[in-house]
Parts: C-alpha cells; sequence; structure tokens
C-alpha cells in the first residue's frame, strides 16, 4: 500500500510526488475551462475590484447548475459550502464564484502531483479570492514595495494574506484533461469587524451540519475538529484501527492533504478566536477530501493517459511501415 501525502507546496510519496510551479494570481483571470472570458492580453489600466471581477469572471449562472448526483441520503456531508469531491472542475468554479459577487476563481497547478502525463495537460486545482482594484505602479513605487517586503522577511514580519470579511479558497482536482473532478476542497472566511460569531455558536453550526465528531481539541483558544470516515462511508471510531491513519491534519487551504485508500471521506474544521475577546471566533477553516476516491482518481489518470500514449505510439508504428523513407544504405 502506498499513502500519497503532500504537505504545503510539496507532496512526499514513494510514487507521486508534488511538483512546484508558478503561482497564478487570484485576480489575475478566471479559470481555464469554461468559465471567464481570459483576455488575449493582459488587462492594463486602474480598474475597481468590480471591474477586475468581471474581467476575470465573465458569465457565471447563480445558483451554479450542478448535474453530478447528489450524495445519498446515508452518505455522511461531503461539501464546503456546497462544492464537494465528484463534483466536475467546472461545477466546483461556479459554486465558489456564487459565494461572492467578486470571487474569482484561478487555474492553479502549483501543488500539483508530480505525475507523467505524457504531454497532456491535466487541471489539477484551482484557487479562489476576491478581486482587488488594480492600480498601476510608477516603478519607483514598485521598487519600495519590493525594499519594504524584503525588510519584512528578514524581520520575520508576519503579513496576514486576508483583510476582515474576506474569505479565500483551494480546491483540488484530477482526471484526464477536461474531464478533472474535485478530490478535496479548503475554504477560509475570516469573519468582519463587530459581527464576529461566538466560538460556541460556530463549533455547534458545524457539528448540526457534519453530524458526531470523530476528533474534538481545543488549544491555545483554538477548537478542532474531525469527522472520519472508511470507504464505505461508516464512521471511524477511536477503537478502529483507522483511527490514527485517517486523519487529514490542517483545514487551511494552504495546508496539505494525505490520500489512502483505506480511508474515505475525512471533514477537518479549525476554529481560531479573536485576539481581543477569546470567545469570539475571528476565522473558520473547513476543508473535506475523499482520500480512497482521490487514491483511485489518481492512479486511473495515469494509467489511462498511459494507455493513451501506447496506443499513440503503436499507430505511429504502424503509419511508419507505410509510409516511411527507406534508409539509404
Amino acid at each position: 500500500m502506498r499513502i500519497l501525502k503532500w504537505t504545503g507546496f510539496v507532496l512526499l510519496t514513494a510514487l507521486i510526488a508534488a511538483c512546484g510551479g508558478s503561482k497564478d494570481s487570484a485576480t489575475g483571470g478566471a479559470a481555464s475551462g469554461g468559465f471567464g472570458n481570459i483576455p488575449k492580453s493582459a488587462p492594463s489600466g486602474n480598474a475597481t475590484a468590480e471591474e477586475v471581477a468581471e474581467e476575470a469572471r465573465g458569465d457565471v449562472d447563480c445558483p451554479a447548475d450542478i448535474d453530478t448526483p447528489a450524495r445519498a441520503a446515508s452518505a455522511p456531508v461531503d461539501d464546503v459550502v456546497g462544492v464537494r469531491p465528484g463534483m466536475t472542475y467546472e461545477e466546483a468554479a461556479n459554486v465558489v464564484m456564487c459565494t461572492g459577487d467578486l470571487m474569482v476563481v484561478t487555474a492553479d497547478n502549483s501543488r500539483g502531483f508530480n505525475m507523467q502525463t505524457y504531454g497532456q495537460t491535466i487541471r489539477q486545482g484551482f484557487s479562489a479570492r476576491p478581486a482587488k482594484p488594480r492600480v498601476e505602479k510608477t516603478s519607483k513605487q514598485i521598487m519600495q514595495e519590493m525594499q519594504d517586503d524584503m525588510i519584512a522577511r528578514g524581520g520575520n514580519a508576519r503579513r496576514q494574506d486576508m483583510q476582515p470579511g474576506e474569505s479565500k479558497w483551494y480546491v483540488g482536482t484530477m482526471g484526464l484533461p477536461g474531464q478533472e473532478r474535485v478530490i478535496n476542497a479548503a475554504r477560509e472566511e475570516w469573519f468582519a469587524e463587530g459581527r464576529n460569531p461566538t466560538i460556541a455558536s460556530v463549533e455547534q453550526a458545524l457539528l448540526k451540519k457534519y453530524g458526531t465528531v470523530t476528533r474534538s481539541q481545543k488549544s491555545g483558544g483554538n477548537v478542532y475538529l474531525s469527522w472520519a470516515y472508511d470507504p464505505l462511508s461508516r464512521p471511524v471510531t477511536e477503537t478502529s484501527p483507522l483511527f490514527s491513519q485517517c486523519s487529514n491534519g490542517q483545514a487551511s487551504p494552504d495546508a496539505g492533504v494525505n490520500l489512502s485508500p483505506d480511508c474515505g471521506i475525512l471533514v477537518t474544521a479549525q476554529i481560531t478566536p479573536s485576539t481581543d475577546n477569546p470567545e469570539l471566533a475571528k476565522t473558520l477553516q473547513v476543508s473535506v477530501v475523499n482520500q480512497a476516491g482521490g487514491y483511485e482518481a489518481i492512479t486511473a489518470t495515469e494509467q489511462a493517459l498511459q494507455q493513451q500514449d501506447n496506443a499513440r505510439k503503436a499507430k505511429q508504428v504502424e503509419e511508419a511501415g507505410k509510409n516511411a523513407d527507406a534508409p539509404q544504405l
């Protein structure tokens, strides 16, 4: 048995490893595959956040039209604000953009698997953030910002990449080109200032949605909850040999996922308290992954790509026997 695991931007496994890549701007354009009117050249000039979102999103229908069959009534709850494993890439992107008028989806393979794709492009996921105003800067301003960033890094200054009232996503997908489906999804929400819910109310809302918790822990004011199921959708209990194995770690969109054929749906949540009042919630992170489903999707995709490449090579050999030039000897 092999366990597929990637943490942050690196995947560690005996046969499949993550590959790094450049990360697209969260406000630079919509995801490929049918969403957003992707311009022939990068937009330029000052623009409001609304204008940037309109450029990137294109036509978005809300509520999203979902053709993927709904989960069975007896199956565990496996969605994050409507996004769940098994959805098509396009369905998930549409659902995410429907969560906010400024939400922009961007194709993101920066944390994808180092697979042998035989020259084909697989959409291994997308990220999403609210659009930001576009401001053209002078070279002097750009140099000053670069200098400020360097000083901040040198002083280990902590910079938040979100503001109160914002949310961000990462959705991982896998499948043959054009047939990619969701295997994991994660969302982080920063509650707006003055509208922070109590930690207790957020915890109760999670329990109401996802049911009896598998693990519950409180540390440093943070609340950690997780729900684990085996591939047959049976809850994993403390006495189960899978209890220590079926865990997905952090709930953050920036965190990694584990994939194992022995584990099914895993939901993880973290509630972080406000610095001003530990009884109030500052942020909420929730993630879901279908470990067995993701493991199977990666394996099946690799095999299908190899078969297609073998067929291509066989056809080339056949055509060479008919059309190839004879060597001059």
